[in-house]
């Protein structure tokens, strides 16, 4: 069959391309016609008969104006034999609009599409996934948002569920406006084929040069191609060597941290499940597969010999479409079950946010299995007046720890009118929970409506409890009475003041208590799209309690990613002058820094400093406030991204000293001031030379006794 319009990609004029129709035909398809000298018809009956050999084409298109009603999917039904045995073969197939609700009744994907809108509002566009900018679907455009003239008859996409057997290519833009979690673009292998899903933007009023012209030649140019060419990690599910192959996609390398931990790609929130077991350290986190915004939430799943160098693993826990955690599998944690590998998590749907149970007899921690009794409690306890959102029950976040032969676990929660608090539940099998007693409750204002991720950590001299309130990371140093169920506070602080958030731990073979945290993002929802991935973890962190006091240094093993090194020392820093680093430079450094602070009035560095000084961030320290400032007002030529400052209280040793310690990773720094303060903050850098580091003071001289620092290697390296 000849074609005059679709040009791109493979040349359609020399493919032979099936129009499918499954009754009578509509307006849209006689639009679809135009675009063909001689439209070839294959109809369900004529499949069905064995009149129509599917094996004479190149790609088949399926466009419907419509949802699949009973009728066209009981018809359906009668050839789904012969288009999946033609999908195994390796054909292609194109269903945009209504007929992209196909891929579940044939067996493409598990899960369905759940939204379809009957003559969607607003002007349709494309909102096009980085990761896969450069796919031969979109040879046609030069831009990841692309505007659709005309009206949908019908949309159909994935929203609150993402496809569990294919990847988003695009997601949707409405009147100008990015909607990511409309994933509407969606592409699948099956056998030797392939399968793209268009469930918007391809209107029955098409235009010869037009955008959706340009989407369906990209689609069928590469679904008739004799050989695709695809990035082999398309279309199935990943396991190691395919999100190795993503890794090596570079995405928004000017900002994606080098050392710290990132997932994949698209998104990455709460560490989750941590535990040391068989040798290795293993990370799950909240993870969404579709696109770098926060919805449709599995659990990532990486491991280390070191906490440091990480390996991918396939995604360990993922939303059933009739389950308890439709809508997420949120955070949770990791329990040794008398050797069975057990992990709580929440599953989400509706307003509910429930405890299910998951667990695994793999040695890699890669199959897991969710208990059939799920959620394995039903409801919030009823004499708790449960703080409710506009979203939910807020009732989520399990930390779950086994003492004598009873289990325990807290739950993150809030009292309506009250404050935050971390809910007490028993339980002898981790299947029938009683519900004890808040363990803690906080202060409305002072302490928030609602903690996430509750956490009790027990040392030999106190116990500390952590929540975070939707803004910090907070702990309560004080004791816990483990015959009462409560904890009674002491004194309280901040784990960090800065984007740590959402931490959990892990007691490992050595008797540490090793803490990751999430460092969000700090610029808006658009730019984390572009860039294709969200999210970073914290450098693992030690903490203890010693006198009464929170200690808290990274790990040791973070020294083994340093390179090369530097050391400057004795340097009497001058208010107005700069250039003390002569040849430092870079944007993946640890820098270990200590000033004699005691006649100085205000001083510091500055990193990620471009050579006209147009772009820089300042560590700025004021000995008689004794504050610690990240000041971000000139990090960034961006207005996209947030540049209000980050602060700490620092205290001076006796001697008045400071000594900081600073981990700066292109878009993240973490810094750790006497092994008892931490700081974490992000910054965008726009500029390719913003690599500079000097050293600075105001009004007075500063006495730097000593600088190192090393450049930092890769946690995949």
């Amino acid at each position: 069959m000849d074609t005059t319009h679709l040009s791109t990609g493979t040349d359609l004029r020399t493919s032979s391309i099936g129009l499918i129709v499954a009754e009578a035909r509509t307006a849209a398809h006689l639009a679809t016609d135009e675009w063909f000298d001689d439209a070839d018809v294959v109809t369900f009956e004529a499949v069905r008969d064995g009149n129509a050999s599917l094996d004479a084409y190149d790609a088949l298109w399926w466009h419907r104006d419509a949802s699949l009603d009973p009728d066209t999917t009981e018809k359906l039904e009668t050839v789904a034999d012969e288009l999946t045995q033609y999908l195994a073969e390796g054909g292609g197939i194109f269903l945009s609009h209504g007929a992209l609700e196909a891929v579940e009744p044939l067996g493409i994907d598990r899960n369905a599409p759940d939204r379809t809108v009957a003559s969607p509002d607003g002007d349709s566009g494309l909102l096009i996934h980085s990761l896969y900018a450069d796919h031969s679907v979109f040879d046609g455009f030069d831009s990841l948002r692309v505007e659709m003239p005309g009206e949908d008859e019908v949309g159909v996409w994935y929203e609150d569920l993402a496809p569990r057997d294919g990847d988003v290519l695009a997601s949707r833009r409405v009147d100008g406006r990015d909607q990511p979690a409309q994933n509407a673009i969606v592409m699948w292998r099956y056998g030797d084929g392939a399968v793209v899903g268009a469930g918007s933007g391809i209107a029955p009023d098409l235009h010869e040069d037009g955008p959706a012209t340009r989407l369906v030649s990209g689609v069928l140019s590469y679904l008739a191609a004799d050989d695709r060419n695809d990035q082999d990690f398309l279309g199935e599910r990943k396991d190691t060597d395919a999100f190795e192959a993503i890794r090596d996609v570079e995405l928004d390398p000017r900002h994606r941290p080098k050392y710290h931990f990132t997932p994949p790609a698209n998104w990455l929130n709460d560490p989750n499940g941590l535990v040391q077991w068989n040798g290795r350290y293993h990370l799950f986190y909240q993870y969404n597969p579709a696109g770098p915004y926060h919805g449709s939430i599995h659990w990532g799943h990486a491991s280390s010999p070191d906490l440091i160098h990480w390996r991918d693993h396939p995604i360990a826990l993922t939303p059933d479409a009739e389950g308890p955690d439709r809508e997420g599998c949120w955070s949770g944690s990791f329990v040794d079950d008398d050797g069975t590998p057990t992990l709580m998590y929440t599953g989400g749907r509706g307003r509910e946010q429930l405890p299910c149970l998951a667990t695994s007899d793999d040695s890699d921690l890669e199959q897991w299995t969710k208990a059939p009794e799920n959620p394995v409690i039903e409801e919030p306890p009823a004499d708790v007046d449960v703080f409710e959102s506009a979203e939910w029950n807020e009732f989520r976040d399990h930390s779950v720890w086994r003492h004598d032969d009873t289990w325990y676990q807290l739950i993150g929660s809030g009292i309506e009118d009250i404050g935050g608090t971390a809910l007490l539940f028993e339980s002898d099998d981790l299947r029938e929970w009683e519900y004890c007693n808040p363990i803690l409750v906080g202060d409305l204002y002072a302490n928030g409506a609602v903690w996430e991720c509750p956490e009790l950590l027990q040392f030999d001299d106190a116990s500390l409890l952590h929540v975070s309130d939707y803004d910090t990371a907070k702990y309560f140093i004080g004791s816990y009475d483990s015959e009462n169920g409560r904890f009674e506070p002491e004194k309280q602080r901040h784990l960090d003041r800065g984007v740590f958030y959402a931490p959990q731990s892990l007691t490992d073979e050595q008797g540490r208590t090793v803490m990751f945290g999430w460092l969000r993002e700090d610029r808006d929802g658009s730019e984390q799209w572009d860039a294709g991935w969200s999210g970073a973890m914290s450098l693992p962190r030690v903490v203890s309690v010693e006198d009464g006091d929170l200690r808290v240094e990274p790990a040791p093993e973070v020294e083994a990613l340093r390179g090369m090194h530097r050391r400057f020392t004795d340097v009497e820093v001058v208010p107005g002058e700069s250039g003390y680093l002569p040849g430092v430079e870079g944007d993946a450094l640890e820098i270990v820094a200590e000033f004699d602070a005691r006649q100085a009035h205000e001083f510091g560095l500055v990193v990620r400093q471009s050579p006209d000084g147009r772009e820089r961030t300042v560590l700025r320290y004021d000995p008689q406030n004794r504050w610690l400032v990240v000041d971000r007002k000139e990090s960034s030529l961006d207005e996209g991204v947030d540049t209000t400052p980050h602060r700490m209280p620092v205290k001076l040793t006796d001697e008045g000293t400071l000594r900081l310690r600073l981990f700066l990773d292109r878009s993240v720094l973490e810094i750790f001031a006497d092994d008892a303060q931490c700081l974490s903050s992000r910054i965008y850098p726009t500029l390719e030379e913003s690599h500079g580091v000097d050293l600075f003071a105001s009004v007075d001289p500063v006495h730097l006794r000593s600088l190192d620092v090393w450049e930092m290697r890769s946690f995949d390296a």
